[in-house]
């Protein structure tokens, strides 16, 4: 790392310094205080000399207490003038550090605003002492380099891989074409790499992704080169693999958001795939999302980086806008041979006229239709719904106002099942848990109630009940105990090729084998009335993860979208055009000064520490602030600036954090960059 020899980390408290010719170790300390973000320097003694190597865990004594730290490099010496501490052992001498991870965690936690610190735990798991003792494995020999002809039906997509195998630096922005293998193309890419001796890296939302690309690999590379990283592993055998990768025997890596840090040696392909998806946002402090991390690290590396998906979002947009990354899409003629007939409601005349009630019922006639043919057919029938449970929302069955628990004023829903003599249950909170059993509404007295929003499990008792002796299963973390299979309450990852009735919630929906014959989307306003600037940008992506499963339209596969065909969204999915959405969605942004057009950070905190943080912050002077609004315990400030200014930005905020530790400020200020309004 390009960083100058800070003080001692006790200067004034140790000993003299001993001879000089003594080396100098540079240890980032594990302390989390913004005025601190810097590594010290630690003299090695001659018995810590041999294992003291750069990348090693080290304890310390710092400000009068042992902490942990991670070693960054050896000197020769140190610029200090002062005094220095010795080390005060290494835990450790395997190197779990690269020097490539630490730039990379530099280079984001400059980004967000946030602490190295706080990177470095990210980036490296905790240490598991049996598994390190174990004797390391060898590394296989490069496999030899794939077809190219899953991705010849995409222009640049075969020039995208020779320049993968030749080692340039090319950036993609891939959207596969539907009913696409993709986790066969993923692995071809990522074999690529390999085949060319480098590393390559494949981030995926969740672990059934991960499942399908890691088998995909496996077959192309073999079982020692490719490694699956997810957060299910437990602790002895994801460190197990992860050391894997850190010693350079794992040349392809395939798992969740957390491998975005993986240790690949020699990176020559990184991958993200549906970087829409909110599991790749990390939860905890700096808040980095896997795009913005592997762009990062594809500027440090010299890697080639692929941004892929179904859908594309504006982020993905804007690098092509840019000149950034180039797209990869197939023609016309290659995705309506491979699409599936998409109707949406409002789009057919005849349909309208003979079915009256097609705009206002949950399930028009038109779905109906499809269903009934595709299970005909002997096919499975896919029927998204928003939401999970059985009616998770409940308002006042007069004046629509929502029905609220007495108790907490927490949202009332009714829960599955019958009590006895068939009568339902009566609500309950879902806060709480209390039972309503007298429900008044508060505004006009009324003791009616209507269901706002139906859960997976109530739609899956309903169709029960239209389609008799069609099995139905759900599929979704709250899919089930109202349906008829409500042992199915889980989220499945594949279903047989058989007619059933497959409900699932957006993101949990099951491959089907051969493809599902028809797909029904419900309840297409709930998703698009959310109050998010992603809203309607994340129901088109749920509605093209759910269509691509489809077979094709030659083939008799039907996708009915419930929701106005006049709407933008609905057009994109009828069309099959994710790159025309993307680009009304970034421009409807940059008119309205919205991100990625800008770059935006939210500020969470009391009144008077957000107010202390802007006093001490010297923001650019084409710094906007909007807000305060109400968030939480506290308030919410918002701060735009134009993307030119983001760095400065960024470098304005955590120096302000770090006076307000200095200070020992009581009150905290939580800061996210590039956070949604």
């Amino acid at each position: 790392m390009t960083v100058r020899a800070r003080p001692s980390a006790s200067a004034g408290l140790g000993q003299p310094a001993p001879a000089a010719e003594l080396p100098v170790a540079r240890v980032w300390v594990d302390v989390p205080l913004s005025h601190l973000d810097r590594p010290f320097d630690y003299l090695v003694p001659e018995s810590m000399a041999a294992d003291a190597v750069p990348g090693c865990r080290v304890r310390v004594r710092f400000a009068g207490r042992q902490v942990h730290g991670l070693l960054l490099d050896r000197l020769a010496e140190s610029d200090h003038d002062g005094r220095l501490e010795f080390l005060g052992r290494v835990v450790s001498p395997e190197p779990v550090l690269s020097a490539e991870v630490a730039t990379l965690a530099r280079a984001v936690a400059d980004r967000y605003a946030g602490l190295m610190v706080d990177v470095l735990r990210l980036a490296v798991p905790p240490r598991h002492a049996k598994v390190e003792a174990e004797p390391p494995g060898a590394p296989p020999p490069p496999p030899p380099r794939p077809g190219t002809a899953g991705w010849a039906r995409y222009p640049r997509g075969t020039a995208f891989l020779d320049a993968v195998a030749a080692g340039r630096p090319a950036h993609a922005v891939w959207q596969a074409a539907p009913g696409e293998d993709w986790p066969r193309l993923l692995a071809e890419a990522a074999a690529t790499a390999a085949s060319a001796g480098r590393g390559a890296l494949i981030v995926l939302p969740d672990y059934r992704d991960v499942e399908r690309v890691h088998a995909a690999c496996t077959a192309l590379v073999g079982e020692t080169a490719a490694v699956a990283l997810t957060a299910d592993l437990g602790p002895a055998r994801r460190y197990r693999r992860w050391l894997a990768v850190r010693r350079g025997i794992g040349r392809v890596v395939v798992g969740t958001r957390a491998a975005m840090f993986a240790p690949v040696a020699d990176p020559g392909l990184l991958v993200v795939w549906d970087d829409g998806d909110d599991l790749h946002a990390e939860q905890r402090a700096p808040y980095p999302h896997v795009r913005e991390v592997l762009i990062q690290r594809a500027h440090a590396t010299g890697a080639a980086l692929l941004c892929a998906g179904l859908a594309r979002t504006s982020e993905a947009q804007l690098l092509v806008d840019s000149g950034w990354a180039h797209e990869i899409v197939a023609g016309r003629p290659v995705v309506r041979q491979a699409a599936p007939r998409i109707t949406a409601i409002g789009d057919d005349a005849w349909e309208q006229a003979r079915d009256q009630a097609a705009r206002s019922a949950r399930l028009p006639l038109v779905a109906v239709d499809a269903a009934r043919e595709a299970l005909a057919d002997g096919a499975p029938v896919l029927v998204q719904v928003p939401r999970g449970g059985y009616v998770p929302a409940l308002a006042c069955g007069q004046c629509r106002t929502r029905a609220r628990c007495r108790r907490c004023a927490g949202p009332l829903a009714l829960p599955a099942g019958e009590v006895r003599d068939g009568d339902p249950r009566p609500p309950a909170c879902r806060w709480c848990g209390v039972v309503e059993t007298s429900f008044v509404c508060p505004a006009c007295g009324s003791r009616r109630l209507r269901a706002v929003v139906v859960g997976a499990a109530r739609t899956a008792e309903e169709l029960g009940r239209a389609f008799p002796g069609v099995p139905v299963r759900t599929s979704g973390a709250a899919g089930g105990g109202g349906g008829p299979d409500a042992a199915d309450a889980a989220v499945l990852s594949s279903v047989p090729a058989r007619r059933a009735l497959v409900v699932c919630t957006p993101g949990a929906e099951p491959v089907a084998e051969g493809g599902y014959g028809a797909a029904l989307l419900l309840d297409g306003w709930a998703m698009l009335a959310r109050l998010d600037l992603r809203a309607t940008e994340e129901t088109y992506r749920r509605w093209l993860t759910a269509a691509a499963l489809v077979r094709p339209a030659a083939a008799g596969g039907r996708v009915v979208v419930v929701a106005d065909s006049a709407l933008a969204p609905v057009q994109a999915l009828i069309r099959w055009d994710p790159a025309w959405h993307a680009a009304v969605e970034l421009a409807a942004r940059t008119e309205l000064g919205f991100p990625p057009a800008v770059r935006m950070a939210a500020l969470d905190g009391t009144p008077a520490a957000i107010a202390d943080l802007l006093g001490a912050a010297r923001l650019p002077p084409t710094a906007e602030l909007l807000g305060p609004v109400p968030a939480g315990d506290g308030e919410r400030m918002l701060v735009r600036v134009p993307r030119a200014d983001g760095r400065a930005l960024a470098s304005a905020l955590a120096a302000a954090q770090a006076v307000r530790t200095a200070r020992k400020a009581a009150d905290p200020v939580r800061v996210q960059l590039d956070a949604t309004p």
